[in-house]
Parts: C-alpha cells; structure tokens; sequence
C-alpha cells in the first residue's frame, strides 16, 4: 500500500519527498519522526496515512506528566476493589485481567488490523519516557506485572510521531526512527492547500488572503505567528461576510485578526496603526 497525494476525504497536499519518506517508513517498519512548527500539518499526515490506507487510527497525545505505562495499559485497581466490597458486578473479582485496560501502544498491539499509531507532541515527555518508548515500540511486545502476561504485536502499526522541537530529543531516540522536516509552506505551495479547502474560492480573495496572510506573518516581534489553521480560518470568516468575500476590500482593510493572532501582544502589532503602511503600500 502506498500513500499518495490522491483520494480521501481529508485535505492534505503532500510533496514528494513527504511521500517517499512516509512510504519506506512503512515498508521498512520503522517509526518517523515529523518536526515543524505548528500548523504545518504534522498531526494531519496520521489522519490523511489512516484514511487513505483505510486503517484505524489510534492518537496518543502525550503530556508531561505521562508514564510509559499510561500508554500500554491500566490496571483499574479501584474499580476492582469496589466490586469486591459491593459484589453486585458481572466481572470475576479474582481474575484481575477483567480489570485490565489497554492505553493507546497496548490497543495498536492488539488490534485485529493494522493501524496507525500517532505519537503526538513527543517532546513534552521526558528523555526516559521517550526511550522506553522505542524499547517497547522495537521490540513489538511489552509485559504486563500484574498478570504476569507479555503483550506481543499482531502487526507492527504504522507508527507516525510529532515533534514541536520545543526540547531535544535524545540520539538512542533519534537513531530508531527515520525523520522528515515539515517547512513552512512557501506561498505556491499554500495556494494548493487553500485550492484544496476552497475549490471555489475568488482568485482575487485568495490572492489578497495570502498577500494579507505572509506580510502580517513578516511583521517584526511577533511572537506566535499565525499558521495554515489560522489561515483557513480567515478565509472562511472573509467568505461568509459580504464585503469581504470578493476579496476587493482587503485592498483597504484587514478584518478578523483576532482570527489571525492569539496573543495580545501580537495582536496590538497587527493592527491597522502597525501595519497599514506596509500592507498597503502597493
């Protein structure tokens, strides 16, 4: 099976080398590491793999505080504990897999098909959770304590992980997986995703959008810059408002920026006061 810019429901415009990468990730069976800053589409290449390949896909978002074992499975100990008190459930209080539960790795192993496994925003874990992690996800099994039970993979999954690249990842972590960079799109490239989520859009409206959209991005000392969610949803509130949905009035005023920027402090640098001469001086 081979993952490619065609078919699906799910918008996502690949390039060539995203594909290739992507492809001989999973022929070769080894996880690939996506970096980039947000918005450049990193989660959004799992969604596209597993419904294109027509796979399951499993999300396991990572947080800080997390535990390996978190993501293989739980062991409900309260739960079994009330049913030993109050007696009224179905399950066998004596046999303690009725009161196992697989995480996110656990279910992936377990699946009766292949899926995708989506590791997402690794870097917010620690460096030991990271390289158990690929202990686990090398060998293809993991053990679970309570039952004395070792959990082997039916099938390896297809296993896509972001990173944000807030922190370091260590090298053992680095060398198990191959790796792709997603840039930033250039302004070619975007105007095939906009295409894409707006087949009908105005060439004047998404020429305007993206000339709008790149100098504001250019603007000195912004500190979240927006990103091609912002972006589609910009030009979805210029689309449903109509004075704006010729794209003509972008020629002399720029609405939404909330859309656009987050943080106060961005926001204050993009209005038409900071920005006016800059944006429409052509």
């Amino acid at each position: 099976m081979l993952f490619t810019d065609s078919g699906g429901a799910i918008p996502y415009v690949l390039d060539e080398e995203l594909a290739r990468i992507v492809n001989i990730s999973m022929t070769l069976e080894m996880p690939l590491l996506i970096k980039g800053e947000p918005g450049t589409g990193k989660t959004m290449l799992a969604h596209a793999i597993a419904e294109r390949l027509g796979m399951p896909l499993l999300v396991l978002n990572v947080k800080s505080s997390m535990k390996l074992i978190e993501a293989l499975y739980q062991y409900d100990t309260l739960t079994r504990l009330n049913d030993s008190r109050f007696g009224d459930s179905r399950r066998d209080v004596s046999n303690i897999k009725e009161y196992i539960r697989m995480g996110k790795i656990g279910q992936a192993f377990t699946a009766e098909q292949r899926c995708v496994l989506l590791i997402d925003e690794i870097d917010k874990a620690d460096t030991e959770f990271q390289d158990d992690m690929l202990d686990v996800l090398d060998q293809m099994q993991f053990d679970i304590l309570e039952t004395d039970e070792v959990i082997r993979a039916r099938q390896r999954p297809v296993i896509i992980i972001t990173s944000n690249a807030k922190k370091d990842l260590s090298d053992p972590f680095l060398g198990r997986c191959n790796f792709h960079h997603i840039a930033f799109p250039d302004a070619e490239t975007m105007r095939r995703i906009i295409s894409v989520h707006f087949p009908d859009i105005s060439e004047r409206l998404a020429e305007g959008a993206l000339r709008v959209f790149y100098e504001l991005r250019s603007l000195d000392g912004i500190e979240k810059k927006p990103a091609t969610r912002e972006l589609i949803n910009w030009i979805r509130a210029l689309q449903a408002d109509p004075d704006f949905r010729s794209g003509a009035a972008l020629e002399r005023e720029i609405p939404y920026l909330g859309i656009l920027f987050k943080k106060s402090g961005d926001y204050h640098k993009s209005q038409p006061g900071a920005t006016k001469r800059r944006l429409f001086r052509h």
